[in-house]
This record gives structure tokens, sequence and C-alpha cells, in this order.
């Protein structure tokens, strides 16, 4: 795989500062600032972010160019109030992958795991994040860990999910995103059968044409993730290096 042929799909969850110190998992937050300079080096570049739908022809091979795909779990508000205007601002687009079934509420499925909670997008939020260029995808309906239920369930968890997103949206939903990277063969099938284009992973490296577009790995950013890193990340084999075998 040489750099011209491989994609960037950079990962974000929450984008706003951070919680306190004692909360788990706080390198998940990216402050708006950092976010924002990541963009700024992105344009500065000559890159264009896109959202998976379409990023799509790039990844297949169809069309050439510098593009990086953006993507965010879980869809928090924060994502419309601070990650929206800084993609609009940049003329990218995003795909967020959501919890259908938890619109409007919170992340309760990290509660256990200590992390802080964090209100998810409402039904008028998506909408107005769709409206503005963004693109939704889905992350089952409550978050569930696919090898932790039974392939029955998980089917329900992916067609109910798209089902249900696209009745709100009136529009397609064809990317998918695994709840904590977790997924098998025998899911990646399932997304194919359930009518998804591509499903993202939580595998690290760069996406290229011989991926899998059920299995595409992704670029991780994080709190901790300063410009000289970022750079690292997005131009070079620093992530390529980090691929599952």
């Amino acid at each position: 795989m040489t750099s011209g042929h491989s994609i960037p799909i950079l990962t974000y969850h929450h984008t706003e500062q951070a919680p306190p110190k004692g909360f788990a998992l706080r390198s998940l937050w990216v402050s708006p600032s950092s976010f924002a300079t990541q963009m700024q080096w992105l344009a500065r570049l000559g890159y264009t972010g896109l959202g998976m739908s379409e990023l799509m022809p790039y990844l297949r091979g169809e069309k050439k160019g510098k593009v990086v795909g953006i993507t965010l779990d879980d869809g928090y508000q924060s994502n419309l109030l601070h990650a929206l205007p800084i993609l609009k601002n940049m003329g990218f687009s995003a795909t967020c992958y959501v919890v259908s079934g938890k619109l409007g509420q919170h992340n309760a499925w990290d509660e256990a795991l200590g992390m802080a909670q964090a209100t998810l997008m409402g039904v008028e939020e998506m909408r107005t994040w769709v409206d503005a260029g963004m693109e939704v995808g889905s992350h089952t309906c409550s978050h569930a860990d696919l090898n932790q239920i039974s392939l029955a369930e998980a089917r329900q968890e992916l067609l109910q999910s798209k089902s249900d997103l696209e009745n709100l949206l009136q529009k397609p939903v064809t990317q998918f995103c695994y709840p904590y990277g977790h997924f098998s063969p025998e899911h990646e099938s399932l997304v194919s059968l359930s009518g998804y284009v591509a499903a993202t992973t939580t595998h690290r490296g760069r996406a290229c044409t011989t991926d899998r577009m059920t299995a595409l790995p992704r670029v991780p950013v994080v709190r901790s993730t300063y410009s000289p890193q970022f750079l690292l990340k997005v131009l070079t084999r620093y992530e390529d290096s980090k691929r599952s075998p």
C-alpha cells in the first residue's frame, strides 16, 4: 500500500472540553479549538474532509484526490454545537454514527466504565445536522456489543436502526459503525445483507482500495493528538504500521 492509495478515516467522539480528572477515557474528548486546528491543517494542505458516502468512490478507487474521511461516533450534541460550524466553514462534510434508540438521551452504555455522561443529539438536532450537508450513519439501536448478543439480535439491531433513521430523516442510511469496534465475519455479512454499503471499525490504519468495505480501519484522534502527531497520522505510514495482521 502506498501513500497515494491510502485514505485516513478520522475517528472522533466528543468535540468539547474534557470533563474533570477522575472520569474514565477523558481522551475521547477533543476540544473545539483542537478540532478547528486539525481541520485547518487539512485545508491548508489541500485536503477535503468528507463523510463516508462521499468518500466511497475514493475508497473504491473510482476517484482520486486529496481526501480524508471524517467520522464522529455516538451522535453527541457537542458534534452539532462545535464540530458542525467548523466543518461548514471549511467546506467539509462528516458522518455521525448515531444510536437510534437513544436519541436525545445520554451515553448510558458508558456509565459503568466511569465515563462522564454527555447529551446525545435529539431528532430535530439530527435533522439539523443532515440539513447542513452532513451524514448520519447507524451505530445500532442500543450501542450493542454485537459479540455479546445472538446473530438474530444483531440482525435486528442493524435493520431496526437503519429503518428508524431512514424514517426520521427521509433519506437512505447506508453507513454503519460497529459499537466498541467488536464484530465477526458473520456481522460483516449482516452489514451487507441489511443494506449498508460500508462499515467502519476501531482497527487502526489508513483505508485503501484492498480493504473490505465492511471492515474499514480508521485513524483515532484523541485529546492528546496535538498537531505534529495529527500530521504524522494523516500524512505518513504511522497508522499503517498499527494495522491488524
